[in-house]
């Protein structure tokens, strides 16, 4: 396996203890799954390996590079999705008007981006959705569909489509558990392993989504067997870490990953 992420004894603290590791991992192409329940700092975890968010301890390299001290670059061969208020959808606008916002953040400022009609959603989505016929195949939405109108699935598979406009090497897709339909986390699954392997003629992106636990059950049905990290819960630290926190831990930390995106 080559190995495209590479992490050793990484982990972060903040002021209620630690929020993940040690973590230790090789990560190669196709999909790559870590499992862990709330409050073993899955998000922080990924934002990380996605170069969004500092560790306080240990090593890491993405795609080549040493982070955090090439975090720009790791940021340019990354994209994420499915994490709740960095990439949640504004229900009001129409998927045209969301696909043309992203063009233009993607684009010079210079640069008029025209309005995106039909062709335009389905050149974006298609390699997200996939054509009929493949595996977890769905149904396209419109140009003028509401992001409101979308359901559980499509809503997932729409928001991957808009970070893989970057044209990234790795996504990082968060708590895939947050589709609570079991056949809507059956898509999911097989349109994620398709990015793995390249889909609808697009280059193969590698995937690393994480999951409360792992979806054996949907992964057997679908004849899928991906690299399966564990992230164990961290015990707390100290008297001020036991404390009850307004937040869950999973996003303990954000104030680093907003310095970061500055």
């Amino acid at each position: 396996m080559q190995s495209i992420v590479r992490a050793e004894e990484l982990a972060l603290n903040a002021g209620r203890g630690r929020v993940y590791g040690p973590f230790s991992a090789e990560i190669g192409d196709g999909l790559t799954v870590i499992s862990g329940q709330a409050g073993s700092g899955r998000t922080s975890l990924l934002l990380t390996l996605a170069g969004r968010m500092k560790a306080s301890s240990g090593s890491l390299t993405v795609l080549g590079r040493e982070l955090p001290r090439k975090a720009r670059a790791v940021q340019k061969e990354t994209a994420i999705a499915g994490f709740h208020d960095i990439d949640t959808l504004e229900e009001s606008v129409t998927i045209g008007a969301a696909i043309r916002e992203r063009q233009a953040w993607l684009s010079p400022w210079w640069r008029n981006i025209p309005r995106a009609d039909d062709a335009t959603v389905r050149r974006v989505c298609l390699p997200v959705f996939g054509a009929p016929g493949e595996p977890g195949a769905t149904p396209l939405p419109t140009a003028a569909t509401l992001v409101w109108d979308l359901d559980e699935t499509q809503t997932a598979l729409f928001r991957t489509a808009l970070a893989l406009m970057s044209g990234p090497r790795i996504l990082f897709f968060d708590q895939v558990e947050q589709l609570q339909s079991p056949s809507a986390r059956s898509v999911l699954w097989a349109r994620l392993d398709a990015l793995g392997r390249g889909a609808a003629g697009r280059p193969a992106t590698a995937v690393v989504a994480s999951v409360a636990a792992p979806d054996t059950v949907i992964w057997q049905q679908l004849g899928l067997a991906p690299q399966v990290l564990q992230q164990a819960a961290n015990a707390p630290a100290g008297p001020r870490a036991a404390q009850p926190a307004s937040t869950p831990a999973d996003v303990d930390g954000l104030s680093e990953l907003t310095k970061e995106l500055a």
